[in-house]
């Protein structure tokens, strides 16, 4: 019997600085990690890793996957095959796209069972927190689920309502007491009804109007709502897809009071903006929406300052005919979980000189560490698992629809230029991707 299952040799390994490194994988799990190269007989199989670099998978905290219940959006396979072409290794499955959404343990078991048959990569799921489901949050704490959702503002999906003010309290308190976490879709509902009244019926809004039906002053009013819900009830939080620095800004300023929150942005927030959504209509529309260049270049000075904990692709598919017509009828979500390293290696690496090591600890390190999966995951060390991503980062192309592996081919990214070529994704030392 050969010592390793499997040895990569010679690559560019990012640990908390870049270096060449071979890594010995057994049963799974990283055993050996030195500049000392491996005899090749000692190992079963062999990745020469020369000129590319390893680093630790991806952990896509925010995706949509539609199963059950909606699987011609997108299902496990798709959205799992989708996720390790772009380097993911394990991902968090958000509540609400599924039917029956994941509020009760008898649908968390029925979708996990869909999860475990159909994902060729790791899955955690998310619970749901509705006005209604106050009595299942110990029981989905008890199925595992990785935390739980709530919105605070339209989901889009009826069977997931959004949470008043007395329900999101009660619920927080119950989560605070088994120790689990909030994410929150925040957005006032308030503030987005009223100025919908001031357009006609009928009327065909601009990109520009829908960003200010949605603006971010709406985003700030309900994080800061959250926070102070969140003192009150000693509930951790994790606040998903701000669009703007000025939110991100909040939630900094509530760490430093002491508060247990932390703060997620998406690729699309990083690379595409108000003039992009205009071109491209629908395809482009997410809530909230898209914003100005601005803002874009504000947000990646926060994550140079370490404002930003992380970056999830919220990956919320469709069917295409959803994505087409006016912009206030079309489905709000976009497809991105395939583009997600390639859209920060180009935006971040090349365009503004953002690290590697800052790239990762914004998609695998900081998520592993804040959902309790560290350092099983997040980071590559003696120990850990061999969920491993193999790139070629300096590799330049242009996206092409037959190039993804969607269930609907449909994505803001395509004809755009990007970074990186994913050579391996491996989960627990075994490929489930190969260029």
């Amino acid at each position: 019997m050969k010592k390793y299952d499997l040895v990569i040799q010679n690559g560019n390994v990012v640990t908390d600085h870049i270096s060449k490194m071979s890594i010995g994988v057994k049963n799974g799990v990283i055993r050996y990690l030195s500049e000392t190269p491996i005899p090749v007989d000692e190992s079963e199989s062999l990745i020469d890793a020369t000129g590319l670099t390893v680093l630790p998978g991806l952990i896509d905290s925010h995706v949509h996957f539609n199963e059950p219940g909606r699987t011609e959006w997108e299902g496990f396979e798709t959205g799992s095959k989708s996720l390790a072409a772009g380097g993911v290794t394990t991902f968090f499955d958000m509540p609400l796209n599924s039917d029956p959404p994941t509020v009760t343990k008898e649908a968390f078991f029925q979708k996990q069972e869909l999860a475990t048959r159909n994902s060729i990569i790791n899955c955690e799921l998310w619970g749901g927190l509705v006005p209604n489901n106050l009595q299942q949050l110990k029981d989905l704490t008890e199925c595992g689920v990785i935390g739980f959702k709530a919105f605070m503002s339209d989901s889009g999906i009826n069977e997931f309502e959004a949470c008043n003010d007395q329900s999101l309290l009660l619920g927080m308190k119950e989560i605070s007491e088994i120790g689990g976490i909030l994410a929150v879709h925040a957005e006032s509902q308030s503030i987005t009804n009223f100025l919908a009244t001031i357009f006609e019926q009928n009327h065909k809004i601009t990109a520009h109007e829908f960003s200010e039906l949605r603006p971010i002053t709406s985003e700030i009013e309900a994080v800061q709502k959250m926070i102070s819900f969140a003192k009150i009830t000693g509930c951790r939080l994790h606040i998903v897809h701000v669009s703007s620095r000025k939110v991100s800004a909040l939630i900094e300023t509530a760490k430093k009071e002491g508060v247990d929150i932390t703060v997620e942005t998406c690729p699309h927030y990083l690379s595409l903006t108000i003039d992009d959504l205009e071109t491209l209509g629908a395809i482009a529309k997410c809530a909230p929406p898209l914003r100005s260049s601005e803002e874009v270049e504000s947000l990646w000075e926060a994550i140079q300052n370490d404002e930003i904990d992380m970056i999830g692709s919220d990956h919320s598919p469709s069917t295409p005919d959803m994505k087409h017509g006016d912009l206030l009828q079309a489905w709000g979500g976009i497809s991105g979980a395939q583009t997600t390293l390639q859209v920060l290696l180009h935006e971040g690496c090349y365009k503004r000189n953002v690290s590697l090591e800052k790239i990762v600890q914004l998609t695998s390190t900081n998520p592993a560490k804040r959902f309790n999966l560290y350092p099983q995951k997040g980071l590559i060390s003696l120990g850990s698992d061999a969920d491993l991503t193999i790139i070629d980062p300096s590799y330049s192309f242009c996206l092409k629809r037959e190039d993804l592996y969607y269930k609907h081919k449909q994505s803001p990214f395509i004809g755009r230029e990007l970074k990186g070529k994913i050579h391996y994704t491996l989960v627990g030392g075994a490929i489930v991707y190969q260029q």
